[in-house]
């Protein structure tokens, strides 16, 4: 389907471009959104006459986000979850949560603008993209753990997805391989020594 752009699209091109994409795409999300047009002779009629109304609203639209993402960007975004010892999460933390999260420390921020290939599913530090227009977009980290002592260990750069029992036993594994290579040593040098004075005795 041929569609003409209300708005930029990421990968797609510029306001007022006409484009050609899936029909599901267009029908399923840049239709329904009013971020586009079905590239037809009324429709461009109709777009060339709100062409500026369009490019003011988008410009207000713009200098909105721009003065939120100033405030946003970098911020940091706590979450806390149940997770097991290697730092795997019971659950996940999804674009809903994290929106949710930014919205109770005082952003307006939706689902959609969160974007993340997929959920968050391990404790640690995770950069997330914001996205709050088409042309406007920022980092913040969101800090998964388990509590907010650990939250605040993790900030200061400590590493907590490592059983330090792990590490423990794996200390001990290599003190008793030590040990075992030592009594070899031992054992051969008292063979080594019996088998000495038989030697000698030949000889006489």
């Amino acid at each position: 389907m041929q569609i003409i752009l209300l708005e930029r699209i990421a990968r797609l091109g510029q306001m007022g471009d006409k484009v050609r994409v899936r029909d599901g795409y267009a029908r399923n999300y840049l239709l329904p959104q009013g971020k586009a047009l079905r590239a037809n002779k009324a429709n461009l009629e109709r777009f060339e006459n709100e062409r500026a109304q369009l490019e003011a609203r988008n410009l207000e639209r713009k200098s909105e986000a721009e003065a939120v993402a100033s405030k946003l960007d970098g911020e940091g975004l706590t979450m806390i979850r149940s997770a097991g010892e290697t730092g795997q999460l019971y659950g996940s933390v999804s674009t809903r949560d994290i929106a949710e999260g930014l919205t109770e420390a005082g952003f307006n921020v939706a689902r959609s603008q969160v974007v993340l290939r997929s959920p968050i599913k391990t404790i640690g530090l995770h950069s997330v993209l914001v996205q709050l227009h088409p042309e406007v977009e920022v980092s913040i980290n969101v800090n998964v753990a388990r509590s907010e002592d650990e939250a605040a260990r993790q900030a200061a750069g400590e590493d907590l997805t490592t059983p330090e029992q792990d590490v423990f036993e794996f200390e001990e594994e290599e003190d008793d391989e030590a040990e075992g290579e030592g009594e070899g040593d031992e054992e051969e040098g008292a063979e080594a020594s019996e088998e000495a004075p038989a030697e000698e005795e030949a000889k006489v």
